[in-house]
């Protein structure tokens, strides 16, 4: 493992006293990247997104936080389920390549059962096998990053809301495992799926969006603004 990430694992400078490796400062990068291009609901979105995801499963790894490290992985297979399904839909009717809406009430109440437990089941098992030191947020994040996905790659509304929650938890895990560049970075996803969340529910009503159309597959300009948590993402 150490062989396969050493260059990302490498200090790249220090902040605050703590040491920024690559891994965590690119793979961060990319995450604000991807939330940029899912308000746009471009396509780039997802092979962006596992990029990072990749690059943060090393950071991850090299500070001990394995419910971090397992989450980037799923991270990975959800978000190749979305690309998949977003660019199933595109055509005619769906340019974009995914119709946005709230999920029904039977929709919810399976997201939050599953975010429940979930997160009480993977933190059990991070516990129970000395994965991380901080199996029940660690375990919360890992699964809400998941549910985030999912929900995402089905065009819910409601994935901003669960990305919310992921940031909440993970602004102080961050900081207190020795990621300062994650932890910043999770502090200004918050802001950003705010902005994600105000732009997904003025296009669940009908109505135009702030940001100008771009085709799918083609973002002429990338702002700093994720998933995807993932991304967030």
């Amino acid at each position: 493992m150490n062989g396969l990430f050493g260059w990302a694992n490498a200090a790249a400078f220090q902040l605050g006293g703590e040491t920024v490796r690559w891994s965590d400062l690119l793979g961060n990068l990319l995450g604000l990247a991807t939330v940029a291009l899912a308000i746009r609901r471009s396509l780039w979105a997802w092979p962006v997104q596992i990029s990072g995801a990749i690059l943060l499963f090393g950071a991850s790894m090299a500070v001990h936080l394995g419910g971090n490290a397992a989450r980037q992985l799923v991270v990975v297979a959800a978000a190749s389920y979305g690309w998949w399904r977003w660019n199933r839909q595109r055509g005619a009717d769906h340019p974009r390549g995914v119709t946005i809406r709230w999920a029904t009430g039977a929709e919810r109440l399976a997201l939050l059962g599953f975010l429940a437990v979930g997160t009480l089941g993977f933190a059990w098992l991070l516990s129970a096998t000395h994965s991380s030191w901080a199996p029940l947020p660690d375990a919360y994040i890992f699964v809400g990053s998941l549910a985030a996905t999912l929900c995402q790659g089905r065009g819910w509304v409601e994935f901003w809301f669960v990305w919310i929650a992921v940031d909440v938890v993970g602004v102080p895990l961050a900081f207190h495992s020795g990621l300062p560049v994650s932890g910043f970075t999770y502090g200004v996803y918050f802001v950003l799926v705010i902005a994600g969340l105000r732009q997904w529910i003025r296009l669940a009503r009908g109505k135009p969006a702030d940001i100008a159309d771009t085709p799918v597959g083609i973002v002429s300009t990338v702002e700093s603004v994720p998933v995807v948590e993932g991304a967030h993402a």
